[in-house]
């Protein structure tokens, strides 16, 4: 339903009740048979939580600005949405605790979630995640058939070996990464360790959710009849 933290603020709020009482305090203590209940107020916080899907460009951040490049949030305004009948329109309460769930390197391009949904982030980057995240990626160099079985399952990164992934060639330049995880510039990495480098990157997917025709620096809400 919500993220502790969100729990946390709701009780906060007064718009918890246990057996019928308002229960303010956090960290009080309930028996494991309490009726407990939402007033409306807080389903309707909940509802209004947004999910955002950005086609990120190269140069742009994932989180905190950086050596004076801007975040990528900077993107999602009014003029950039990409708006299908029935989705709201952009408001500045879209961006109130707004956070990547995930991240893309500042020279990678493509899918970028960002979320006010503790549960959402939690499902696509919590330590037990098994979402899968799907990149498209142009390569340089020689690729035997022995690295690309290492590429699927061999490798470590920082003493600590990697989950199983698949890769695969998708034309003589550009193969296609799965993955499960998500360690830093991990790809790159990846490619580094059978003598690869990597000329371009873009993400595509997200668990069921793919960028699509969703072009390049714009954004939309991730609708109702969609989920990771």
């Amino acid at each position: 339903m919500c993220s502790r933290r969100e729990a946390d603020e709701l009780i906060a709020q007064g718009l918890v009740q246990v057996d019928g009482r308002v229960v303010d305090q956090l960290g009080t203590r309930i028996r494991v048979d309490a009726i407990i209940e939402l007033k409306t107020r807080a389903r309707t916080q909940l509802d209004a939580r947004v999910t955002i899907l950005l086609n990120k460009p190269v140069g742009y951040v994932s989180g905190q600005p950086e050596d004076d490049h801007e975040p990528a949030v900077v993107l999602i305004r009014r003029e950039t949405q990409e708006r299908a009948p029935g989705d709201p329109s952009f408001s500045p309460v879209h961006l109130k605790g707004l956070a990547p769930a995930g991240r893309l390197d500042i020279d990678s391009q493509g899918l970028l979630v960002f979320t006010q949904n503790g549960t959402v982030a939690k499902k696509l980057i919590g330590e037990d995640s098994q979402v899968e995240k799907e990149y498209i990626v142009r390569v340089q160099g020689r690729l035997g058939e022995e690295d690309l079985k290492r590429l699927n399952h061999g490798l470590a990164l920082d003493g600590r070996p990697l989950k199983p992934a698949r890769v695969e060639w998708i034309n003589q330049d550009q193969l296609r990464f799965v993955l499960k995880e998500g360690r830093k510039r991990q790809i790159r990495r990846m490619c580094e360790a059978v003598g690869l480098r990597v000329a371009g990157l873009k993400r595509v997917r997200v668990g069921r959710v793919r960028l699509g025709n969703l072009p390049e620096g714009r954004w939309r809400f991730l609708r109702r009849d969609e989920a990771f």
